[in-house]
């Protein structure tokens, strides 16, 4: 029912993309016809409104895995250097938050470790909405932070790193199969600010996968039974995703592509001070506007690797 109501959107989307440049035709016609120079601010409006959905429905394209329909599953980790590291992961959990909202996605906390002076040591969340993991999956990797220190009395230029890792959230018919004999289930009182049920009750959950070691919790609810059934899907999507890896490492030969939280090992590195840049080391996209991308604007970055993606794999399959 998903393909089939995603297929019947696509055609839909198409009628009516149609019926804009038919619009737009008929606008421009009608202002040569009748020499009016008045229609002209409205036809650049709507040819510019045009190519902006054109750009978008291309990177739409491009998102060729199986997986990339799926919501998406985000977890922040602050790297080494303490309180400067996990102010870093909070900036980049609001960033990603933001961008989440501009696009419209669900945006759901699941998970969250506070600093211990300030800022995050961790966060998992979701976004949920159409094509999520496709374009979140180009984020995954280490983030590097360069700015004059809020927390260095001296005020030193600090450099810090984070690590983003992200994983599609798996729907019930895959075949994910988990065996409650290999979970170990442990039950907490909630690390969150006030609120009912929080610091009273064990309604935090954490759950270990005793064959693997993957430990995912859940402390965003207020009772057990809705904390376990989210550790549950965070717990399904990972061994999907460990699957993958193994497949994907058994046919390639390589081991090892976890990078390590720390210098040379970042995909895109935000310049704050001596001067203001971002730019991704993968494809070399770069913007001096930090402000926008902080507040969300990573449509750039996520559309430059979208494409050196598909060009990869045009070359590798000519």
């Amino acid at each position: 029912m998903r393909e089939l109501t995603a297929c019947r959107d696509k055609i839909a989307l198409a009628a009516e993309m149609q019926g804009r440049v038919e619009d737009l035709q008929t606008l421009y016609e009608l202002g040569v016809e009748e020499n009016d120079d008045s229609l002209e601010g409205e036809l650049a409006r709507g040819v510019k409104e045009l190519e902006k959905r054109f750009g978008e429905l291309e990177l739409e394209i491009l998102l060729s895995g199986p997986y990339d329909r799926n919501n998406a599953i985000l977890t922040l980790h602050a790297g080494a250097g303490g309180t400067e590291a996990q102010d870093w992961a909070q900036m980049l959990y609001r960033m990603y938050a933001r961008w989440g909202e501009l696009r419209r996605y669900k945006v759901e906390t699941m998970d969250l470790q506070p600093g211990d002076e300030a800022g995050i040591k961790s966060v998992t969340f979701s976004l949920a909405g159409e094509n999520a993991y496709g374009y979140a999956k180009c984020e995954k990797g280490v983030h590097r932070l360069v700015r004059i220190s809020p927390f260095d009395a001296s005020g030193r230029r600090h450099t810090s790193f984070a690590s983003l890792d992200v994983i599609p959230e798996v729907d019930d018919n895959m075949e994910i199969n988990v065996n409650q004999d290999d979970l170990k289930v442990d039950t907490y009182r909630s690390s969150g600010a006030g609120g009912q049920h929080v610091n009273k009750t064990e309604s935090a959950v954490r759950v270990t996968h005793l064959p693997t070691g993957i430990i995912v919790a859940c402390q965003s609810e207020r009772s057990q039974i809705q904390n376990r059934a989210y550790c549950m899907r965070i717990l399904q999507a990972k061994l999907l995703e460990l699957r993958r890896r193994e497949q994907a490492e058994e046919i390639s030969g390589l081991r090892g592509e976890q990078s390590e939280i720390a210098w040379g090992s970042q995909i895109r590195s935000y310049v704050f001070h001596p001067y203001s840049m971002v730019k991704d080391h993968r494809t070399s996209a770069e913007t001096g506007n930090v402000n926008a991308v902080m507040d969300g604007e990573i449509d750039m970055f996520i559309a430059a690797c979208l494409q050196d993606q598909a060009a990869d794999r045009f070359s590798n399959n000519p």
